[in-house]
């Protein structure tokens, strides 16, 4: 192993040592007149010898913060996707982070060879735990690049993760506490606000109405469900009720119930997905929400907007509520004020989604590292 002096290979600082060690011997050589002399030119050769072992370490110090400074604050950031999320590619001509989502400075790839001047590396979980990707512990990893965990599954979904413990720098999720939060939904401002709102009582002929494919019995929300249904008529459809809906019918079908069961299959943090964002808000039907804490949904979803199971004391009360709100047509409709200055966008496209990377790079802590990314995932989730 070759020894380094302030970042200077042995052989160039052995050689300056030598130097000096030749011209403080030469100075002890002659008469007195000679050897003041010499001793002057001694005191010159040392101070020769500090000023360039000085400048050697400054220069190397400034070469390895220029090379920090290149991958912190660079114009452009490369962010690589390692393998689509299940299967699915995009098409990534031209600029896509710019043309598409109005986001500079940022270029999104997928050709492994350009690993080594990648700044991001993202990993999508699903594919880690199935063993279709893997890690590529065996390429150098080049100095400051961040390799990035992303899931958008709840924690029930997304296996054993102690494996990779203090692999990865960045997490790129839907909860709110993520490196890069991705929700399946949020609201945006309308440009002109509108004191309009659509009656919200046309056509309706249920009073409760759910689309479930993924129906277990041990599941909270099917508990709920079967509580509910003993006081209140609800319409289920979905492959479990070997009902299921076209893309063109669901939300026709939704728009035509009071009331929606927007209910998660996991209760964990963060975890509202497009069950409220798409199916319910797009549907035009008040969601009835059970989730996460209803802390989590005030956090992102319109004031008034949502009713969560939480909120009763039981699921008989719950349902005399809906009852009672249905025949309600001023209180009815006081759940949908929220259209006259918002609207729903709805996220699919995992391209924005990795363009987002770039808006926050620069803020991100250079040197952070996931010790236990099992425990981080796990945080605030109710089996």
């Amino acid at each position: 192993m070759q020894l380094k002096l302030c970042g200077v290979s042995q052989p160039t600082a052995t050689k300056n040592w030598v130097w000096c060690r030749l011209h403080w011997s030469a100075s002890y050589q002659g008469d007195p007149y000679t050897k003041k002399m010499k001793w002057c030119s001694m005191k010159r050769g040392l101070l020769f010898c500090i000023l360039s072992g000085l400048l050697l370490c400054l220069h190397n110090g400034w070469r390895e913060a220029n090379t920090y400074n290149y991958w912190k604050s660079t114009a452009n950031v490369t962010i690589l996707v390692w393998k689509w999320p299940f299967g699915r590619s995009y098409s990534l001509k031209g600029n896509v982070c710019l043309d598409l989502y109005k986001i500079p400075n940022c270029t999104l790839v997928d050709q492994r060879s350009l690993f080594p001047s990648a700044h991001v590396v993202v990993f999508h979980n699903r594919e880690l735990v199935q063993g279709s990707q893997q890690l590529p512990i065996e390429l150098p990893r080049p100095q400051g690049q961040r390799w990035a965990w992303m899931s958008l599954e709840s924690p029930a979904h997304n296996g054993n993760l102690k494996k990779f413990a203090n692999i990865f720098n960045m997490t790129i999720s839907y909860r709110r506490d993520a490196d890069v939060t991705i929700p399946y939904g949020e609201l945006l401002p309308l440009e002109t606000e509108s004191n309009l709102v659509e009656d919200s009582h046309i056509n309706k002929t249920s009073l409760v109405c759910w689309v479930v494919s993924n129906y277990r019995n041990q599941h909270r929300r099917s508990q709920v469900y079967k509580e509910l249904s003993a006081t209140v008529p609800v319409k289920v459809y979905g492959r479990w009720n070997k009902m299921p809906l076209s893309s063109e019918d669901l939300l026709p079908t939704i728009s035509r119930c009071y009331f929606y069961l927007a209910f998660e299959n996991s209760l964990a943090k963060d975890y509202v997905t497009e069950k409220l964002w798409h199916n319910a808000y797009k549907g035009g039907a008040v969601p009835v929400v059970l989730g996460p804490p209803i802390s989590d949904y005030k956090a992102v979803a319109p004031e008034h907007s949502f009713i969560h199971v939480d909120e009763f004391s039981s699921v008989r009360e719950l349902g005399k509520y809906l009852q009672r709100l249905a025949e309600d047509r001023k209180r009815y409709e006081e759940y949908f004020n929220w259209k006259k200055h918002w609207k729903v966008k709805v996220h699919g496209d995992w391209r924005e989604s990795l363009c987002k990377i770039c808006l926050q790079y620069n803020s991100l802590p250079q040197h952070k590292v996931y010790s236990d990314l099992e425990a981080w995932d796990k945080k605030g989730y109710r089996p």
